[in-house]
C-alpha cells in the first residue's frame, strides 16, 4: 500500500482561510474547535484518507455569511 499524496498548495491555503474564518464566522469555542480541526486535518489528517467530510467543511465556512451583528446592546442602560 502506498503512503498518501500531500495536499496540494491550494487545497492547503484554502483549508487554512477556512481556519482562520471559522473563528470570525462561530465567535467562542465552537469557532476555535473548527479552526484547530482544519489546522490538525492540514498537517496529518489528510493521510486518513476519507476528506469528504472535512472539504464539505471547508466549503461551508468559506460560503458562509456571518450573523447580523446587533446594533444596540441589551444591557445598556
Amino acid at each position: 500500500m502506498s503512503a498518501p499524496a500531500p495536499m496540494e498548495h491550494h487545497e492547503k491555503m484554502r483549508m487554512r482561510a477556512a481556519a482562520f474564518r471559522a473563528t470570525r464566522l462561530y465567535p467562542g469555542p465552537v469557532g476555535e474547535l473548527i479552526s484547530r480541526e482544519l489546522l490538525s486535518w492540514e498537517d496529518f489528517g489528510y493521510r486518513l484518507g476519507g476528506n469528504r467530510m472535512i472539504m464539505d467543511l471547508v466549503h461551508h465556512v468559506l460560503t458562509s455569511q456571518p450573523a447580523a451583528q446587533q446594533t444596540t446592546r441589551s444591557d445598556a442602560a
